[in-house]
């Protein structure tokens, strides 16, 4: 039996959980793995993030909207939808392979309103960017 997600040891260890899977991603891993020097520090900031996200906690401090448009920016905006698609679908097998119950269907429904949120953004930003 698949256990419920209650407190940050088990949003932490969902996080590390899927960033070794992503990183391993022939498609998507180079992106992270390339951006990303210090894991062990992203891996706490994602999991103060998805804490935040999820219980309410005021852990997290960053602007994950101009981030992914400095990521897009440094991979010549080929970042598409389908990236978001293979990250999300590593999201939510993971929290289906380790988690079950409301908060991890609340985990998958914020993600999949986030990467929407987050490609919206990138978009825009390149609209802007091409304006320039």
């Amino acid at each position: 039996m698949r256990k419920q997600i209650e407190n940050r040891a088990d949003v932490s260890f969902l996080v590390h959980q899927f960033y070794t899977k992503i990183r391993a991603d022939k498609e998507i891993g180079f992106y992270f793995n390339e951006m990303i020097s210090d894991w062990d520090a992203h891996l706490e900031k994602l999991t103060d993030f998805w804490e935040t996200n999820l219980f309410g906690v005021r852990k997290y401090k960053g602007n994950p909207h101009a981030v992914h448009n400095e990521v897009d920016a440094h991979f010549d905006e080929k970042i598409t939808t389908n990236e978001f698609g293979i990250w999300l679908n590593h999201w939510f097998q993971t929290i289906d392979e380790h988690f079950e119950g409301e908060n991890a269907e609340t985990l998958k429904r914020r993600a999949r309103k986030m990467s929407t949120f987050l490609y919206m953004s990138m978009f825009q930003h390149r609209q802007k960017e091409s304006e320039i």
